[in-house]
């Protein structure tokens, strides 16, 4: 049986310098984004998000970016879910993508807020029908007896709304306005390359090297 302490690859696929990256790094993360996309990984659009309870104990979980732009890193979710009611106390997180197949990561933290009525609404009426019953249907992140309660829940909403349920004023858009970014290359050896944007005092950003 193989220990885990031994498991180990050597990243070989790619190289990040500071001339072949963009200076924007908005830009730099589209690029990636889309070869990601181009090379068919898994959920190239999956990412974590990170965020910090009144407890200060932090906590993690993977949604699905649903837009980007020089505001910022767009998803969707219950606003009374646990990332919500965080965010709601500490407007602050962080976002990571892997992609594991390139063998690259991107960091991105920054302040965290709610999108426009009209671009929840937009993005709501969007989805699949079963997807907007399923976001009255679920209490997000709230204890329930078993899965017949969604079950319940779905139908009941399916009844009363037929085919036009409305978005439930719970449920919307948060976005995060980037503050800082990272782009994580895996290299040979474990001399990763590691570049850091933050602003700098042109309303501009400054790229750094980073040690692995």
């Amino acid at each position: 049986m193989t220990s885990i302490a031994d498991l180990r690859k050597s990243y070989e696929r790619h190289e990040l310098s500071e001339d072949a990256s963009h200076a924007n790094p908005l830009k730099q993360f589209d690029q990636w984004l889309h070869e990601a996309i181009n090379s068919e990984v898994p959920e190239p659009n999956a990412m974590t998000v990170a965020t910090v309870g009144s407890d200060l104990r932090p906590s993690t979980r993977v949604v699905l970016i649903k837009g980007y732009d020089e505001r910022g890193i767009v998803w969707y979710t219950n606003y009374e879910s646990r990332k919500g009611r965080e965010l709601a106390g500490n407007p602050f997180a962080a976002l990571q993508f892997h992609w594991v197949e390139l063998e690259r990561v991107v960091r991105i933290e920054g302040r965290v807020e709610r999108v426009s009525e009209a671009e929840s609404d937009a993005y709501f009426h969007s989805r699949p029908l079963d997807s907007r019953i399923g976001a009255w249907a679920s209490p997000q992140s709230q204890v329930i007896t078993g899965r017949g309660v969604l079950v319940t829940n779905a139908a009941r909403y399916a009844a009363q709304f037929m085919l036009q349920p409305p978005r439930p004023p719970h449920w919307g858009g948060f976005r995060l306005i980037p503050e800082r970014w990272e782009f994580w290359q895996g290299r040979p050896s474990r001399l990763h390359d590691r570049l850091r944007y933050t602003p700098d005092t042109q309303g501009g950003w400054l790229r750094e090297r980073l040690a692995p």
